[in-house]
This record gives C-alpha cells, structure tokens and sequence, in this order.
C-alpha cells in the first residue's frame, strides 16, 4: 500500500491570480471615507446637527472628528481654525469650510440632500450661503443656550 502512495504524483496546486475585484473584500485596499468632517463638539447646537447628520449616515460612510476632544489637525490647522468654522476634508484631501463645506457635506448624504448641496453650487446661490453663514457666526454662542 505505501509504495501505491509513493507512487501517486503530487496534488495539484492551483494558483489563482487575485485583481483587485476577484481579492476577497478583507484583502481589498480600503477606501477613504468620502468626507471627514470636523466639528465643533463643544457647542450644544453644533452636536445636534451634526448628531442630525450621522443618523442620515446609515451606512457609516463618513469620518465624524469632535475638534473639541482633539488636537489631531490636519496640515495647515490648528484647533483654533477648526472649531471657528465647520469644516470637511474630501477624500482627495481638499478641505472645504463654511457654507461651501456643508454644500460638499449634504452632497454625500442620502436622497434629497444631494439636491441641496447641488442648489447650493448655483451661481449666487454659494455666496449667499455664504454670507448667512458669516452672519450666523458671531450669534452662535447666544443660540448654545437654545439647543
């Protein structure tokens, strides 16, 4: 029996060429979240809304940063930058602040807050967004005893 079994040629060994879309999904590159968004946990009516926008994002495509907990900046940011304002990193690595980063925001987000970020993007339309969001800015501390 044993020299039946010596006689047996190896098994095979097949090699399988893995691409990109054959790997299994663990050995697939991750890809950058779409947007890392900065925000300003410190301030209540700030946590809401970005608390509104995370419930939108069901399928946890997004990157939430509490500046407030940490130093983590990205390049040319300090704390200070990121708190003053609401910011978004792209996956590209462009950062976005103010009305233009909310527009960039509600654009990755489900059905129909796309259709806003595109309104948003309207000639005019950025600017003036824009400017409410300027204005809107001083005041915000008297809105935290609302929220």
């Amino acid at each position: 029996m044993r020299w039946r079994e010596s006689l047996r040629p190896p098994p095979l060994q097949r090699c399988i060429i893995m691409t990109e879309h054959s790997a299994p999904p663990s050995a697939r590159p991750a890809k950058p979240a779409p947007l890392t968004v900065f925000y300003d946990g410190a301030c209540p009516l700030c946590r809401r809304e970005i608390a509104f926008y995370q419930r939108l994002d069901r399928a946890q495509r997004l990157v939430w940063r509490d500046v407030a907990k940490t130093v983590e900046c990205p390049d040319g940011y300090c704390q200070a930058d990121l708190m003053a304002r609401f910011h978004v990193r792209t996956a590209e690595g462009h950062m976005e602040s103010g009305a233009r980063a909310f527009a960039t925001l509600w654009m990755v987000l489900p059905a129909p807050w796309p259709w806003f970020g595109r309104i948003a993007q309207w000639p005019g339309i950025g600017w003036l967004l824009e400017r409410a969001y300027r204005l809107f800015l001083p005041l915000r501390p008297l809105f935290r005893r609302w929220a």
